[in-house]
C-alpha cells in the first residue's frame, strides 16, 4: 500500500533513495498520515503542510548529528514517522503512546522538547554554540512558522544570532497562520515580499545560479542580494544580520532539496523562508485548516463530521457566552486573546464586539501589559487564556497588573489535566503561582452555572481577578442566564454528613468526585469557591468539628490551595489532621483525560482509596 515508504525506516534509509523518488515518497507519506491521525486524533492540518519540508530537511541533513529542532512541534508527525515511530502511530497522544510533540526521552531524532511557541531559535543558536565551542562539523536548524515568529522570544533569538559568528539556518515555515489567522504587522510584512511578483521573477532567475560553480555562486549571490535590495528595500532579517534566502515553494520537493544543499555550504547566520498551504493535499483541511488543526478520529473520505447539538455546554462556551452578555451590559469590556481565539471561546465575542475584540498574536507577555495599559485608562479587560500559557507571562503579571492593582481579569481555560497534549499544556500550576501574588482574587468554579456566577464576581473587583476552569464539559448543572454577584472568599457545604468525621474541603472540578466519595464515609463536603480570598471561616468551622480535613484539587499540591488550608491553621494554632490531594511533585503523562486523572487519585475512587488509607493509618 506504501511500498516506498514501507522501505524508509529511519532517515539513512531516505538518504539512500533517488532524488527522483521523493515526490512518491512525499505522496505515500501523506496517505499515511491521513490515515494514521484519522484513528488517534490529533494535530491534522500543519502536520499536512510540513510534509516535503520534513522529507528534504532529513534527505539534505545528517540527522541525528545534524540538530533539527521544530518549533511548537504540532508539526511534528511526518518527522517522527520518518525516524523510526511509524509503527507506532497508531498510539499518538494515549497513554504510554507516542507524545504529540517533540520529547527528547521518546527519540534521539527529538533534539528539543517542546509544546509551546517560538523557542526553536533560540535552542537551536545554543546547539549551534555548543558544536562551535566542541569543534564539531555540526549543523543547527530551526523550524519555527510565520505564527510563532510574531512572539518576543523569537525577535530576541533572532537579535542575538544574527550578531553571532555561528553556522545557524533558520527556516520561517510561511503558511499565513498558527491556529487561528495570524494577524498583525509581521503577517501584512510577510504577505508583501509574497505578493512582489516583480521580485519573485528575479529571484527566480537569479537563485538559478546557486548550482553553479561555488565561486560563481558567491557572485550571485551578491547579484541576488543588490537586485532584492533594490527592489524590497532590503528585508527586516537582513537586518538582524541574516543571510534571507527565498521566498521558496515548501511544496516543491526539487527547490527544497536544491537550496537547502546549497545553504549547508554557507558560513553565518542563513534564514530560509518557506512557503506552505496548511491542509496540503487534503482538500477539507485546505479549505479549513482552522477546523482541521487538532481533530478527533473521522472518516478521511467525509471528514469531520458536523458537531451534534445539545449536550453539556463545555466550559469554553459557558465563558465565551458569558463575555458576549457581559459586554452588552458593560461597554468598557474588552476581550483579549494571544492567539486562541477558538480555543478560548472568543469566536461569538469577535463577530458581535469586533471593536472590542483583539487577537493580539502568540505574544502572551504582551498581551498581559497590553491589558494593562487599557486597565490604566478605564477599559475593563478580559484576558482569555489556557493555564499553561499565562504561565509564559508571569512577570508581567505580578509588574504591571498586580503592583498597580489594575482591574484585568484573567479567564484561565485548560486549568488542571488536559489529556493527550501532555505535560507541556497541563494547567497544574495555576493556583499555586496566583495565590502567592498580592491583590489577586482567584475563583475555582464547581460547575456550569458557578462559573457562569464567579465569572460575573471576579469581573466586579476592583483589582486583578481570576477565573479557572477545566477543560471540557462539568457535571450539567442548570446554567441561570440571570447573572449573580456571589460573595467573595465565601464556599458552602455541599453535602453534610452525620458522623463529623471526615470534612472535605473540594476545589473547582474536584467537587463533583468528592461527594460520590463522600458517601462511602458520610462525610461532609465544602464547596469551597474560592482559592485566594480563603474561605477562613469555613475552614474554622469545619476544623472545630471534625476529626479529618481533606484538601482536594486539580493543581499541585506543593504550594496549592491545600497548603493555604494548612497556612490558615498553623497561623490561628488550630490543631486538626489535614490530608492533602492533588497533583503530585512529577509532570504527568499524555493521554486520555479520566485515565490521567485516576492515576492522579482525582477520581470518586481515588479520592475514597486515599482517604480510607488514612483512617485506616
Amino acid at each position: 500500500m506504501h511500498p516506498l515508504l514501507d522501505t524508509i525506516v529511519y532517515p539513512a534509509d531516505l538518504r539512500a533513495l533517488d532524488r527522483k523518488q521523493l515526490p512518491q515518497l512525499a505522496n505515500e507519506l501523506r496517505d499515511f498520515l491521513v490515515e494514521s491521525v484519522s484513528k488517534t486524533g490529533g494535530h491534522f492540518a500543519s502536520n499536512l503542510g510540513s510534509i516535503e519540508l520534513t522529507i528534504a530537511l532529513h534527505y539534505v541533513f545528517n540527522t541525528p548529528d545534524d540538530r533539527l529542532v521544530w518549533d511548537v512541534g504540532h508539526q511534528t508527525y511526518p518527522h517522527k514517522i520518518l525516524t523510526g515511530r511509524r509503527e507506532r502511530m497508531g498510539t499518538m497522544r494515549q497513554k504510554g503512546g507516542l507524545a504529540g510533540f517533540p520529547k527528547r526521552e521518546e527519540s534521539e531524532y527529538d533534539t528539543f522538547g517542546v509544546g509551546h511557541s517560538s523557542t526553536s531559535i533560540g535552542a537551536a543558536l545554543g546547539m549551534a554554540c555548543a558544536a562551535k565551542a566542541q569543534g564539531l562539523d555540526r549543523h543547527a536548524v530551526a523550524i519555527i512558522g510565520d505564527g510563532a515568529l510574531t512572539a518576543g522570544q523569537a525577535f530576541e533569538a533572532l537579535n542575538n544570532a544574527g550578531a553571532m559568528d555561528v553556522d545557524l539556518l533558520v527556516i520561517l515555515n510561511d503558511n499565513e497562520m498558527s491556529i487561528s489567522p495570524n494577524v498583525g504587522a509581521l503577517t501584512n510584512y510577510l504577505s508583501q515580499i509574497l505578493s512582489s511578483r516583480f521580485y519573485n521573477a528575479v529571484r527566480d532567475g537569479t537563485s538559478k545560479a546557486l548550482g553553479i560553480l561555488p565561486p560563481v555562486r558567491d557572485i550571485a549571490g551578491k547579484v541576488e542580494e543588490h537586485m532584492r535590495g533594490m527592489l524590497t528595500g532590503g528585508t527586516l532579517f537582513e537586518e538582524f544580520g541574516f543571510n534571507y534566502i527565498g521566498p521558496i515553494d515548501g511544496h516543491d520537493l526539487d527547490a527544497l532539496v536544491s537550496t537547502l544543499k546549497n545553504i549547508k555550504t554557507l558560513k553565518g547566520p542563513q534564514f530560509l523562508h518557506v512557503v506552505t498551504k496548511k491542509g496540503q493535499g487534503y482538500k477539507l483541511a485546505e479549505n479549513d485548516p482552522v477546523a482541521y488543526h487538532g481533530v478527533s478520529k473521522f472518516d478521511p473520505a467525509n471528514g469531520l463530521a458536523a458537531g451534534k447539538a445539545g449536550g453539556k455546554p463545555a466550559y469554553t462556551q459557558v465563558f465565551g457566552d458569558w463575555l458576549c452578555d457581559m459586554a452588552k451590559i458593560d461597554p468598557r469590556l474588552v476581550g483579549i486573546t494571544p492567539a486562541m481565539r477558538e480555543g478560548s471561546g472568543l469566536v461569538r465575542f469577535e463577530k458581535e464586539h469586533p471593536d472590542r475584540y483583539f487577537d493580539v498574536g502568540i505574544a502572551e507577555q504582551h498581551s498581559v501589559t497590553f491589558a494593562a495599559g487599557l486597565a490604566c485608562d478605564g477599559m475593563k479587560p478580559v484576558v482569555a487564556i489556557y493555564s499553561t500559557f499565562l504561565q509564559r507571562a508571569y512577570d508581567q503579571l505580578i509588574h504591571d497588573v498586580a503592583i498597580q492593582n489594575l482591574p484585568v481579569m484573567f479567564a484561565i481555560d485548560r486549568a488542571g489535566l488536559v489529556g493527550a497534549d501532555g505535560p507541556t499544556h497541563a494547567g497544574a500550576f495555576d493556583i499555586s503561582y496566583l495565590r502567592c501574588i498580592p491583590n489577586m482574587i482567584v475563583a475555582a468554579p464547581s460547575d456550569e452555572n458557578e462559573c457562569r456566577q464567579l465569572l460575573y464576581t471576579a469581573y466586579q473587583h476592583h483589582g486583578p481577578s481570576a477565573v479557572r476552569y477545566p477543560r471540557g464539559t462539568g457535571p450539567g448543572a442548570v446554567i441561570e442566564p440571570q447573572m449573580t454577584a456571589l460573595p467573595l472568599g465565601r464556599g458552602l457545604i455541599r453535602r453534610e454528613g452525620a458522623k463529623k468525621q471526615v470534612a472535605i474541603l473540594a476545589f473547582g472540578s474536584m467537587v463533583t468526585p468528592a461527594l460520590t466519595a463522600a458517601e462511602a464515609f458520610d462525610a461532609t463536603v465544602a464547596d469551597m469557591r474560592w482559592v485566594k480570598p480563603l474561605d477562613e471561616e469555613l475552614v474554622a468551622q469545619l476544623t472545630d468539628h471534625y476529626e479529618l480535613l481533606v484538601t482536594v484539587e486539580e493543581n499541585a499540591i506543593m504550594g496549592g490551595a491545600g497548603s493555604a488550608v494548612l497556612e490558615y491553621l498553623e497561623r490561628t494554632g488550630r490543631q486538626v489532621p489535614v490530608l492533602q490531594l492533588g497533583l503530585s511533585d512529577v509532570f504527568g503523562e499524555h493521554g486520555d483525560p479520566a485515565l490521567l486523572l485516576a492515576d492522579a487519585g482525582l477520581n470518586a475512587p481515588g479520592i475514597e482509596a486515599s482517604i480510607r488509607a488514612r483512617l485506616n493509618r
